[in-house]
């Protein structure tokens, strides 16, 4: 009499859960003269580098970008990519 093996289920108490969609923004800035290491971090983003002009510019767009999407009832996670773009592109301080 052979016994034929059955594949392991999962207990049926355990639920399937799809992994969290997560987002962060990452800038980085390369023109620097002066020699300071400017870092500037947020919850869902991170600046780094730059001249104090670049990177104050970065950071303004960071944050007009993320009040934006807070006034459309968006998130970095839910927003589609391409939006997050042209926002970023629309607030950056034009020079």
């Amino acid at each position: 009499m052979s016994a034929e093996k059955t594949p392991r289920r999962p207990p049926r108490t355990q639920k399937i859960v799809a992994p969290r969609k997560s987002a962060h923004l990452v800038g980085v800035a390369f023109h620097n003269d002066d020699g300071h290491k400017r870092i500037t971090k947020g919850e869902k983003f991170t600046l780094l580098g730059g001249s104090q002009t670049a990177h104050e510019a970065m950071t303004e767009s960071v944050v007009k970008t993320f009040e934006t999407l807070k006034r459309k009832g968006r998130t970095l996670e839910t927003a589609d990519p391409r939006e997050v773009a042209e926002l970023l592109q629309k607030h950056y301080p034009k020079t």
